[in-house]
């Protein structure tokens, strides 16, 4: 079978990982993830990860709370952390060699970035998970998502949500909201669409990077959009 894509970084929320649950990791989602992570590996499909923090910690709910910003970023790459452990364990289980590399160094549970590295292991056929963000704050895991993409040469950013793509406004709120198969970078930061963050959009406009939004929580989904069929969004 034929793949659209060869490498891919694949962007998780972390949000998507509470499941039914208030917060933390739903069994089921990262299950099911990984069996899907699985999927496209098992066709040569070289797979790098980054996953948000949002169901354990949010650094700008954080300073709603009287958390400092840039402690509250930390906490939030730590949650980072903890999700990258669990979706490596989970990949793991199902026989799918797995890395996780961090931008804050903590030798005892992860290997510190380098882009080097990410790639040798990409090339050898284990999957990398991108944690701790970029190690810096102010920046979002959608940032370290478009960055770490452009610096291993992946294809695309394939954004992991919820809904079937972009629409021209929120589908959950209007029932006329029109889907969006395909849209140009500048008319998302035009049009203020939240599909993510400017910094994100714009990183992966200065380097022709495209990004496919797409429904994560429907089995063999990730495997459609790699083999190219049409699904989600394309922003290019």
């Amino acid at each position: 079978m034929g793949t659209a894509y060869k490498r891919i970084l694949l962007k998780l929320s972390g949000e998507a990982l509470m499941g039914d649950q208030e917060f933390g990791i739903s069994a089921d989602v990262i299950t099911s993830y990984a069996k899907q992570i699985k999927e496209i590996v098992d066709i040569g499909t070289e797979v790098a990860i980054v996953i948000g923090g949002g169901n354990i910690f949010r650094g700008l709910s954080g300073s709603a709370q009287g958390i400092d910003r840039v402690t509250g970023d930390h906490m939030g790459m730590l949650a980072t952390m903890i999700n990258s452990l669990a979706l490596q364990n989970a990949i793991e289980r199902i026989g799918v060699p797995t890395r996780v590399l961090t931008a804050i160094e903590m030798q005892k549970i992860a290997e510190p970035y380098i882009k080097r590295r990410a790639i040798r292991h990409l090339e050898k056929g284990r999957v990398v998970i991108f944690g701790a963000g970029i190690g810096n704050p102010y920046f979002t895991t959608d940032t370290a998502a478009a960055l770490r993409a452009i610096e291993i040469g992946a294809e695309v950013v394939a954004k992991a949500t919820k809904v079937d793509g972009i629409y021209d406004k929120d589908p959950v709120k209007y029932p006329d909201a029109k889907r969006y198969d395909k849209i140009k970078y500048i008319d998302v930061l035009k049009d203020g669409l939240k599909v993510m963050d400017a910094t994100a959009i714009s990183l992966c406009m200065e380097n022709n990077l495209p990004i496919v939004v797409f429904d994560s929580l429907t089995d063999g989904n990730i495997k459609k959009l790699v083999v190219g069929e049409s699904i989600g969004t394309k922003v290019e």
